[in-house]
């Protein structure tokens, strides 16, 4: 077990560094000149050079990666003498439109695409396991046949046709359910459920047919398995045979899927977030690109792949829990 869990960290670190390394390639080398945006149109070359010193980008590439790099963990310095400006770790840089700390900016954003993302994973994975399960169990027969066009539908509509389509018909026609907006759940309870009640919904029907389809077919196989028949042919209540023999190896993919659909969508639900103006990091990255704003793009570009790398990680240790052939395949 601690090799496995040896294995996975390295190889964590090594997918995390890689990631930094292109996605510093991307915006600061390949894109055009930071210091030319910052200093705007009407600027001197003296005062574009005076930039590029204070942001360290008239040194090496790769003194200059090491200084970004080192930044995540212990911070860095921008500029020199009475212009130094001190970012503490983790460092991802200074907004180029509000000046603010990229970090700052993120974590600010972070509770919204948090609880956006918490509520919308119950949903869908309640009601994709619970769906998939009934299809399993009726086969062939209409609410199998029934289960199957609703998910078929749910994968078709685009998330923002949903989103537009619920919030005209629930906010502007029927008036059931108020604008989304970011209301405190400790200023009032209930109106912090009816906001994000809508992106929930939204985030969550395109997920949870996806899951039901892909319940629904490892329930199928594995009720096909032999040491579920031969439980069955031991006189085992279906009951029992469900829960000990059938369940758990068919929601060991689930939990794969699980673990990187939730991490990423801690990154941001881009579409959702900007429909209904809510302030996660979703509309953060959008808002962002429309501005070119390098590293704040960057920086929530670093966190969805931090998020989903973990993510990944924490399913591999969960694997060990739900399978027991993995567990005695990583103790080999």
């Amino acid at each position: 077990m601690i090799r496995f869990l040896a294995n996975r960290l390295l190889g964590m670190a090594v997918v995390l560094f890689l990631v930094c390394l292109f996605t510093y390639v991307i915006f600061f080398v390949l894109s055009p000149d930071p210091a030319v945006q910052i200093c705007g149109k009407n600027c001197t070359p003296e005062a574009i050079d005076q930039i590029r010193a204070n942001l360290g980008l008239d040194q090496p590439f790769w003194q200059q990666f090491w200084t970004f790099l080192s930044g995540l963990f212990v911070g860095r310095t921008y500029g020199t003498g009475a212009n130094a400006v001190e970012c503490v770790a983790p460092c991802l840089g200074y907004s180029f439109q509000s000046s603010q700390p990229v970090t700052g900016m993120i974590l600010q954003r972070l509770p919204v695409s948090a609880t956006v993302a918490i509520g919308a994973a119950v949903l869908w994975l309640l009601a994709g396991v619970s769906a998939g399960l009934v299809s399993a169990v009726r086969e062939g027969k209409f609410t199998d046949r029934f289960i199957t066009g609703l998910t078929l539908t749910g994968m078709s509509v685009p998330n923002y046709v949903l989103a537009l389509s619920l919030q005209f018909l629930l906010v502007v026609t029927l008036g059931w359910l108020p604008f989304p907006q970011a209301v405190p759940f400790s200023e009032d309870p209930l109106q912090w459920f009816m906001n994000f009640l809508m992106p929930w919904i939204v985030l969550s029907i395109g997920a949870a047919a996806v899951y039901t389809r892909l319940t629904r077919a490892n329930v199928i196989e594995t009720l096909q398995e032999n040491y579920v028949r031969t439980a069955r042919a031991k006189g085992l209540s279906p009951g029992l045979v469900w829960r000990r023999h059938a369940l758990r190896p068919a929601l060991t993919p689930i939990v794969t899927i699980f673990g990187m659909d939730f991490a990423g969508l801690l990154g941001g639900a881009l579409i959702t977030e900007t429909v209904f103006g809510l302030n996660g990091v979703g509309k953060l990255a959008a808002d962002s690109i429309t501005k070119n704003d390098q590293p704040v793009i960057m920086g929530v570009t670093l966190l969805a792949a931090f998020l989903v790398v973990v993510g990944n990680m924490v399913v591999d240790l969960l694997y060990t829990a739900i399978d027991p052939r993995v567990r005695v395949g990583s103790a080999a």
